[in-house]
């Protein structure tokens, strides 16, 4: 067996392992089955390459085929290298507004991606005693109330006085995160700073940014390095298609 051949069906293999184990974390979303198709693929690319099917082709289908892969490749490093810029960002202090973009809530409190962020506003809060929070999110399927309510039952659980915390409960992405809550802000010009996981916050900036926040900045909360790239993943294709959509 040739060695791309052994190589795509290592690859295969460990992308079919990681959409399993996305699946059995019950991540919220579907798109584990990402990972399955992706590594459905690798493992008929490993077959192709040991039957050397590539070989066969014509020269200028062979040209295509590689152009199509480079392209498709410089495009995924653009944009993560677009997401690992957000890893750092900070806001700075006395801001009029945080706004802590929505996750998925469970029957025992918030999922692990949404404590991360919850938990980051609680340390800004705290130390920033003028700001208030909007926390954004309706009810998803299989979520026992809305984002929302279950965010600010977190953060009153946490010693933030609920009358700093103003409600959104019926947004059902980040876009309608940043828009519904716009319209509990005093201004789209207050100083204000989303509060969202590390792989997140280049998307959801550039998004509130075309919603009309002006004065808009980050707090990048950690998320589970096991599930980075999954994350990560994910961002590729949240970017590409908010792009195509006209939303950044």
């Amino acid at each position: 067996m040739t060695f791309p051949a052994i190589l795509f069906m290592i690859i295969g293999i460990l992308c079919v392992l990681y959409g399993i184990a996305v699946f059995l974390i019950r991540s919220g979303t579907m798109f584990y089955a990402v990972w399955l198709a992706l590594g459905a693929c690798f493992l008929l690319l490993g077959f192709l390459a040991r039957i050397r099917f590539y070989d066969r082709l014509p020269k200028i289908l062979k040209a295509l085929l590689l152009i199509a892969a480079a392209a498709v490749i410089l495009l995924f490093i653009i944009c993560e290298g677009f997401v690992l810029r957000g890893f750092g960002s900070r806001a700075p202090e006395g801001l009029d507004y945080l706004i802590v973009l929505g996750a998925q809530v469970r029957e025992d409190g918030p999922s692990a991606v949404l404590k991360y962020r919850l938990d980051a506003a609680v340390d800004y809060l705290k130390e920033n005693e003028s700001t208030l929070c909007i926390v954004t999110g309706g009810k998803g399927e299989g979520e026992p109330l809305t984002e929302g309510e279950g965010m600010k039952q977190y953060l009153t659980a946490q010693g933030i006085d609920p009358a700093r915390i103003l409600v959104e409960d019926q947004a059902r992405n980040t876009v309608q995160n940043i828009q519904f809550s716009k319209q509990l802000m005093s201004s789209p010009d207050a100083s204000t700073a989303l509060v969202t996981n590390n792989f997140h916050v280049t998307r959801a900036t550039a998004l509130a940014r075309k919603q009309g926040l002006t004065n808009v900045y980050a707090i990048a909360a950690p998320s589970d390095p096991v599930y980075l790239p999954n994350n990560m993943f994910r961002e590729f294709f949240g970017l590409t298609k908010d792009f195509l959509a006209g939303n950044l």
